[in-house]
């Protein structure tokens, strides 16, 4: 997983509410159980103006030139500025999954669903909850945005924003590790009780 510790970059304003898993990554992208090549599929639904399935040739797709996502002046943006209760719905990791691989590493919002905040953490995505107002205020702000998650601020050109996060979630994005790069710190000690456990019982 990336290490997460500053990022600046403009934000990409998605002004809806409630956007569901599904609006995210649609069923029918969820085959594959890998990682990575859910991007081109993000916002499925809303990005093109045909129905998506797996394998079809996203180039040559009709776009909807009024969702955001197609809007040139957003290309290469890394933050998703969006409304409240953003990723409810089905449980689904492919959600942030899509959202990494198209180059989201943090998301602001008023509120979460409260597993997709937490699978946001495990794949290196930073999920930063404001209040309504200031999301107002930052939906009317078209400058960089400057994250930095050791000070917990996000800052424009004239105010700084305090952000809270848990202490543990904070140590694991600094740091690059999900739940394997956790269990790798151990290692040594793994194997160490894996050799003595085969000595004591070889008939195992």
């Amino acid at each position: 997983m990336k290490k997460f510790t500053s990022l600046s970059s403009i934000a990409m304003p998605l002004d809806r509410a409630n956007i569901d898993t599904d609006a995210i990554i649609p069923k029918q992208f969820l085959k594959s159980i890998k990682r990575s090549g859910f991007g081109p599929n993000l916002f499925d639904e809303w990005r093109y103006l045909d129905h998506g399935e797996v394998g079809m040739d996203n180039s040559i797709r009709p776009i909807n030139t009024d969702f955001v996502l197609n809007n040139p002046q957003y290309s290469g943006a890394q933050i998703l500025l969006t409304r409240r209760n953003f990723g409810c719905g089905s449980s689904r990791e492919h959600a942030p999954w899509a959202l990494e691989d198209f180059g989201f590493r943090a998301i602001i919002a008023p509120s979460f669903a409260d597993i997709f905040y937490n699978n946001c953490f495990k794949n290196g995505i930073l999920p930063i909850v404001l209040s309504h107002e200031i999301v107002d205020n930052l939906f009317k702000y078209s400058g960089n945005i400057v994250i930095n998650l050791e000070d917990q601020t996000v800052k424009t050109q004239n105010q700084v924003f305090n952000f809270d996060v848990d202490a543990e979630r904070k140590r694991r994005l600094l740091n690059g590790l999900d739940d394997i790069g956790l269990t790798l710190q151990y290692e040594n000690q793994i194997r160490s009780f894996e050799t003595e456990h085969f000595n004591k019982f070889p008939w195992l």
